[in-house]
């Protein structure tokens, strides 16, 4: 009975092919939380697959309505051994965005699995069932080499998180003193900072949806008899644009402009973001000047223009349009006053001369920013545990480049966050022809399997009571 010998488990359990085969059924549940006329398969996913892979490693799992009433259900599973233990919150979601099966490239299909080489293709692979699939495996390691966790562990999964993570936030107010009571979030979501890199992050940037408008009038006015005498709303809408950022993207307007604390710079420190051989290469002179390229995507705020329609663009006309319209987004990170994120702009717009720019807050799914701070001695405690077994200490961030529920748990349940993921930027998450690559989905189960059996050592139960 060893630390190696519940790695090596977990090792087993990919090489003989049962990862895949676990994955192959989850895969082919196609519990797209976008599609309304899938919403029985949310549930189908937490009865029929995460309910009888949990229930034989001695967990007791409910299913719950969602608070809200019309969005789908939650799933919590727990496996109490002793009160007086450290108790950890798994988090995951078992929802896809929809399949768009007739993008992926021939040969495959978003609910039936593919390995080629490396790869492992499907819907929900990285995002989020082979993730979570790897958590429950590295436990089921550490129960058969040790006969026991050493600790406590909930599973939290959800089936709303690719539209906002409907009712989580009033699932987890109800249920906080009781079925979510833990001591700390242990959860895989997202990419690593490159393919052979372990990586924690702390915490995720926060996603705020601006919609810019100018509407000058009804109909097109022919250019010609009309240029030059009618103000353009496009030309309008592109200059209150420009001003926001510089020519290379760096923001402009001053309440957007966050603090880096020295504990976000020093675990930054010498990180390069590598999105792998598939991914875009990046842009080094854009963004903020100062700042590293870790620095700002994990530490600093971007602005992104996501749409930009005046006109018909489709099938362009000589007449000067009546309307402009931009969707654009601000991805913030803590320090970042989320309440004045509109009327800052307002009040920018305004010295620049913009006052006919209307501001309305954009619809689509909403993540604040938050982030456990670097310096926490959980951090510290997870990175060695994780440094241990890969042989090389692991990537710290303090949170994802982009959004997640974190606050919830942070805000609502009041625990330290720590995520461990197992994907890479290059996975085609959201896009036809998602995958998972093998090689870190064994790494995973193997870090995972180490983490759960440090948290079953005696030692780590005087943490629950102490600095961490």
């Amino acid at each position: 009975m060893s630390r190696a010998g519940a790695i090596a488990r977990a090792h087993a359990y990919f090489d003989d092919g049962t990862f895949v085969s676990d994955l192959r059924r989850r895969v082919a549940i196609p519990s797209s939380s976008q599609e309304p006329e899938r919403a029985a398969v949310l549930r189908t996913y937490l009865d029929d697959e995460i309910v009888p892979s949990l229930v034989p490693l001695g967990f007791i799992c409910r299913v719950f309505d969602n608070p809200t009433g019309a969005a789908p259900p939650l799933l919590v599973a727990e496996r109490i051994e002793d009160s007086r233990l450290v108790t950890v919150l798994v988090y995951g979601h078992g929802d896809t965005i929809r399949g768009l099966d007739d993008l992926w490239r021939e040969g495959l299909s978003p609910w039936s699995i593919v390995v080629e080489g490396d790869r492992i293709y499907g819907r929900g692979t990285a995002d989020n069932k082979g993730q979570h699939s790897v958590n429950i495996g590295a436990i089921a390691a550490v129960l058969k080499e040790r006969g026991r966790l050493g600790f406590n562990v909930k599973f939290l999964i959800e089936m709303s998180e690719e539209y906002g993570s409907v009712g989580l936030r009033e699932f987890c107010e109800q249920h906080k003193d009781g079925a979510l009571k833990a001591d700390l979030l242990i959860a895989s979501d997202g990419p690593r900072i490159a393919p052979d890199r372990p990586t924690m992050f702390l915490g995720a940037r926060g996603a705020h949806l601006i919609d810019m408008i100018v509407d000058f009038r009804e109909g097109g006015h022919h250019s010609g008899n009309w240029g030059g005498l009618l103000a353009n709303p496009g030309i309008v809408l592109a200059q209150a644009i420009a001003c926001i950022t510089d020519a290379q993207g760096a923001i402009k307007v001053p309440e957007w402009r966050p603090p880096l604390p020295q504990s976000v710079r020093r675990v930054l420190q010498g990180v390069e973001v590598d999105a792998g051989q598939d991914g875009p290469a990046i842009d080094h002179d854009w963004g903020e000047p100062d700042l590293t390229s870790a620095e700002r995507v994990f530490g600093w705020n971007s602005f992104e223009v996501l749409a930009f329609t005046t006109g018909t663009p489709e099938r362009p006309v000589n007449a000067i349009p009546g309307k402009a319209r931009a969707h654009c987004q601000l991805r913030y990170v803590v320090g970042t006053d989320v309440d004045d994120i509109i009327p800052a702009l307002r009040r920018h717009l305004d010295r620049h001369g913009f006052q006919k720019v209307e501001l309305r807050r954009g619809q689509g799914g909403f993540f604040p920013a938050s982030r456990l701070d670097p310096a926490d001695p959980w951090v510290t405690w997870t990175a060695a545990s994780l440094e241990r077994t890969a042989g090389h200490a692991p990537t710290i961030l303090p949170n994802l480049g982009g959004s997640l529920p974190n606050d919830i748990f942070i805000d609502v349940l009041g625990l330290k966050t720590i995520w461990v993921p197992h994907s890479y930027a290059g996975c085609s998450q959201h896009a036809p022809n998602e995958h998972l690559l093998a090689s870190i989905a064994r790494e995973g189960l193997g870090l995972m399997a180490g983490l759960f059996w440090d948290l079953g050592d005696p030692a780590t139960h005087a943490r629950r009571n102490s600095s961490p």
